[in-house]
């Protein structure tokens, strides 16, 4: 029993950290998509998205690294704010923006400006 509890021990810091740094990459990922889309409306699913993600890998990664269960609790706590209100937050901003008039970009509009002056 004592070698199995060394080995926990050994791992345990070893996933926590890739988890961490998993989720760095998929917040830096979800970044790249903000600011690569075309339009209003895809740039708001690329963060939520992402970002949820990111945050539930960071967070689960400091979940096992926590020294306590107290922590944990925190940990857990911050997730489920973060779960429910990253969407949440993301839904009423594209809704916002639908309702102001602000329409999606469509077809063929997802083409770089100039060279849909050039069809003109």
């Amino acid at each position: 029993m004592p070698e199995v509890l060394d080995i926990l021990l050994f791992v345990k810091p070893w996933v926590g950290g890739i988890l961490c740094v998993i989720g760095a990459l998929l917040a830096l990922i979800g970044s790249i998509g903000v600011l690569r889309f075309p339009d209003f409306f895809t740039r708001p699913h690329a963060a939520s998205i992402t970002d949820t993600s990111a945050v539930t890998l960071g967070l689960l990664g400091m979940a096992i690294l926590a020294p306590s269960w107290l922590v944990v609790f925190k940990l857990v706590a911050i997730w489920l704010f973060i779960f429910l209100t990253s969407p949440t937050g993301s839904h009423a901003l594209a809704n916002a923006a639908h309702t102001a008039g602000l329409q999606p970009v469509l077809g063929r509009d997802l083409r770089r400006p100039e060279n849909r002056e050039e069809e003109a």
